[in-house]
């Protein structure tokens, strides 16, 4: 449990736009023998202050470091007008350290960079070696900004970790376009002697506005290979060969 440990030893995010609620209609099986609670959408104000105090009950700690809006895709007014001013109240009163928003693409993300003052965004799966949306548009604005991007979904929901037939990207499964774009990539990998997890991780931590990169982990041996990962020389030639071949856009910053 969390509120056992040092609190200066860790470092806590969390989201706002759902409400847990007893009752409500199930959304997802992701979560097998969890308590008996499901998500109800709830951007407002009142909502993300709701949500933000039965966490920290639930946790048992009294403040959050980093507190995101959770993928408002269908609700950027509500989100910016209510979750969002709860944030930045909350940041003022130093109840948490970082105001950011969460979500699966980038276009939204650029309009919140534009409207609000964020901290920090976690981009999920459009900053990868397979998907490069973000740097369009979001990348460059929060550079200038000074908005730090948590690039997470790295492996495209595990094509890039096992490009094979029937592996899945964006939560289901990959079109056969996209396993053999994957399996070129891996290509070049293998013959670089580098393995295709070390150069997806490492990847996105090119971009100056790429401060971290978000791994999940199911056991403590997969907790260590991604850091194996993580530490791997990737030589420059990789990174030369996967722009030479169109597999990367020649404007990507590499490591």
């Amino acid at each position: 449990m969390l509120r056992t440990k040092p609190r200066d030893q860790y470092v806590l995010a969390t989201k706002v736009g759902r409400l847990l609620r007893a009752g409500a209609p199930a959304q997802s099986d992701t979560f097998p023998g969890a308590p008996p609670l499901n998500p109800v959408f709830d951007f407002s104000y009142d909502g993300a202050m709701r949500s933000v105090e039965e966490s920290v009950t639930r946790l048992g700690i009294d403040r959050i470091d980093i507190l995101h809006i959770h993928d408002p895709d269908d609700h950027f007014e509500a989100a910016l007008t209510g979750a969002y001013r709860a944030l930045d109240r909350l940041r003022t009163e130093g109840t948490i350290q970082a105001v950011g928003a969460g979500m699966n693409q980038a276009e939204m993300l650029a309009r919140f960079a534009r409207d609000g003052d964020f901290d920090c965004f976690l981009l999920a799966g459009r900053y990868t070696l397979l998907d490069q949306v973000g740097l369009k548009e979001l990348l460059p604005l929060c550079a200038e900004r000074g908005i730090a991007i948590i690039a997470g979904g790295v492996f495209n929901s595990g094509i890039l970790a096992d490009p094979r037939p029937g592996t899945h990207y964006n939560y289901a499964t990959a079109p056969d376009e996209l396993v053999k774009r994957a399996g070129r990539i891996n290509a070049i990998c293998r013959r670089h002697g580098v393995s295709l997890k070390a150069v997806a991780i490492q990847f996105p931590l090119g971009h100056p506005a790429v401060r971290t990169v978000l791994t999940g982990c199911r056991s403590v041996d997969e907790l260590r290979e991604n850091v194996e990962a993580f530490q791997a020389p990737v030589p420059p030639s990789v990174w030369e060969d996967l722009k030479a071949e169109g597999l990367l856009p020649a404007e990507a910053p590499v490591p």
